[in-house]
């Protein structure tokens, strides 16, 4: 059975061509891949990934609005008993906030230029 992930894109940023570039790689790679489309609040991509039974969930943030936004869906996943379900992001994130997201629960960050063998890599090591 593939590894079901679930790839999303919370809050008001509203490009989405990493996030799909993402998801083919992982699909290619022989996960599932569900994509939820722009606009998500954290609720939405919690409930989503709970319907969809996944093992994880992929976020993509341009906005700057990942420091709130990413630890609020692993926030949500631990008080809906799900917090087995991996957390990893991904976006224009500067260096000095990943460790404070890994610290909130977020497992791994990929910045620009992070190549897609990089993240498929981490991805089938690690679920």
């Amino acid at each position: 059975m593939p590894t079901r992930i679930l790839i999303a894109k919370p809050g008001l940023d509203g490009h989405d061509r990493g996030a799909k570039v993402v998801a083919r790689a992982l699909r290619d790679a022989g996960c599932e891949v569900i994509y939820t489309g722009l606009h998500q609040t954290p609720e939405q991509i919690v409930d989503a990934a709970l319907e969809e039974d996944v093992v994880a969930v992929g976020l993509s943030a341009l906005s700057g609005a990942h420091m709130t936004l990413f630890p609020r869906v692993a926030e949500l996943l631990a008080e809906r008993d799900a917090a087995d379900i991996v957390v990893f992001g991904g976006g224009i994130i500067p260096e000095a906030d990943i460790e404070e997201l890994q610290s909130k629960g977020i497992k791994a960050v990929f910045g620009p230029g992070t190549s897609l063998q990089e993240i498929t890599d981490w991805v089938n090591e690690n679920l």
